[in-house]
């Protein structure tokens, strides 16, 4: 049984995600960075003492996922490798911004065995848009391809009218 549902409270995901420093957690920096939410640069920049937009500028980049654009911090790639170390992680010290670090780095802990829950919690909460058409579909392909859902996040919670979401899927709505 699942402890995480969606509707999940932000100050109960932090507690099950406790700060954690361990190799299991710190292996996901050395291939990827997480995607800030809320005020999440604005306390980064603060504790880096730049702007944000030399935040943004120098150590953020966007990407685009169920068709939301983000940020998140950007990745040192070595040649043409799609993945990369992120920019705030040290090989000796670990994350270099730990105290502020973005939202979906904090809930993505892959020591605990709901840790996978939580960064579904973050993805349903933070990224997928039940008002966006097209960001369902690519849920609902993620889903089908092997994803995992938390209670309150299957299809037909995130978009109750059975209508809406066959019409949304076999593209009768678009936007």
């Amino acid at each position: 049984m699942s402890l995480i549902y969606k509707n999940t409270p932000l100050k109960e995901v932090l507690k099950l995600a406790a700060p954690c420093r361990c190799s299991s957690c710190n292996h996901g920096c050395k291939f990827g960075s997480g995607s800030l939410a809320g005020n999440d640069a604005k306390n980064i920049a603060k504790f880096l003492g730049v702007s944000e937009q030399d935040l943004k500028k120098g150590f953020l980049e966007e990407i685009e996922l169920f068709n939301k654009k983000l940020l998140r911090p950007k990745l040192i790639r070595e040649k043409d490798k799609p993945y990369g170390k992120c920019v705030f992680f040290d090989d000796e010290k670990g994350c270099t911004v730990h105290e502020v670090k973005p939202l979906e780095c904090k809930t993505s802990i892959q020591c605990k065995d709901y840790g996978e829950d939580l960064s579904v919690w973050f993805m349903v909460n933070h990224v997928v848009d039940a008002n966006d058409a097209e960001s369902v579909r690519q849920y609902a392909q993620y889903l089908k391809s092997g994803g995992k859902a938390i209670p309150g996040a299957e299809l037909e919670s995130l978009v109750p009218d059975k209508e809406r979401l066959k019409k949304i899927l076999s593209y009768g709505i678009l936007k």
